[in-house]
């Protein structure tokens, strides 16, 4: 079994602000994203560029995984970006505007001819209408080991501008979207993270959207400010209360009397194997979680 990377925190870092990505190496988020795409102007892309490839070779960011998020290839700059992304080889590198299984196999192939260390993995930004419609194909192309696909992000955003609908509190319109790529991330071993809350203000919002990614299935959340990230890690990670009901299914399938037994009784309800299974999962996340903070302390 594959083991569990915790994803709960994912914040992006414009890639044209040093004292942002230095910044970056301090902060208690699971996963730095410096991005080279939105959060930097035209003319300022090149020298984004190279900051940010020369951030990623000092290194320093200890246990955060640390994701570059590349222009589109069809842009003027993207071919560029993920040539440079390649050779400093960080944890992952985050495409764009992703609509074919196509474009992950062109990428694998050039990062395959670039000789980027095989622990560079490849994540895809699901922000169109046309990757909805084709979402199962593309999660598929993680199937082939060329392609790299560890993880789909999701850009709600763009979604809300291509499809021009509205962005309101419980996403509506926006649901759909989200489980569909979901249900096509876990059919084909994907991790899958929220899209960003664009407001600044108000807590109890943003606090309301992680909460509603958390119980739709999503591993964590993109983030917009390091002010965001708290509230992230706390929802996105299993509660006390969680840890100790997960503990207490865990041990009751141990038992000797329940070892041929399908399912049982616990307080007056039926569990199954299945939520022993879902139980082990949860302990082995607070694992991770206690291991990753423990890393970043030391």
């Amino acid at each position: 079994m594959t083991p569990i990377t915790p994803r709960r925190s994912a914040l992006y870092m414009p890639g044209s602000n040093l004292r942002a990505l230095e910044k970056a190496r301090g902060l208690p988020a699971d996963v730095v994203i410096l991005d080279l795409e939105d959060a930097v102007a035209p003319d300022a892309k090149a020298a984004a560029r190279e900051q940010v490839c020369a951030a990623v070779r000092q290194g320093g960011y200890g246990a955060r995984e640390v994701v570059i998020r590349i222009n589109a290839l069809d842009t003027p700059w993207g071919q560029d970006d993920l040539a440079a992304a390649a050779e400093v080889a960080p944890d992952a590198i985050l495409i764009p505007k992703v609509s074919s299984p196509e474009a992950l196999v062109a990428v694998g192939t050039r990062l395959r001819r670039l000789r980027t260390p095989v622990r560079t993995r490849v994540w895809a930004m699901i922000e169109t209408p046309l990757a909805i419609l084709e979402i199962n194909a593309i999660a598929g192309a993680a199937h082939d080991v060329d392609t790299r696909l560890s993880c789909f992000v999701m850009g709600t955003n763009d979604l809300a501008k291509e499809t021009r609908s509205r962005v309101a509190p419980g996403r509506t319109a926006m649901l759909p979207w989200l489980m569909t790529a979901l249900a096509a991330a876990r059919a084909n071993g994907l991790d899958i993270l929220d899209g960003v809350y664009n407001s600044l203000e108000g807590d109890a919002g943003f606090r309301a959207e992680c909460e509603q990614g958390r119980d739709c299935g999503f591993d964590g959340k993109t983030l917009i400010h390091p002010n965001q990230i708290a509230a992230a890690n706390e929802i996105f990670a299993p509660s006390v209360g969680d840890v100790e009901r997960a503990r207490a299914i865990v041990a009751a399938f141990a038992l000797p009397e329940n070892a041929g037994r399908g399912a049982i009784a616990m307080e007056g309800r039926m569990v199954e194997r299945l939520h022993a299974e879902m139980a082990k999962r949860v302990l082995d996340l607070a694992e991770a979680i206690r291991r990753r903070e423990s890393d970043s302390q030391s």
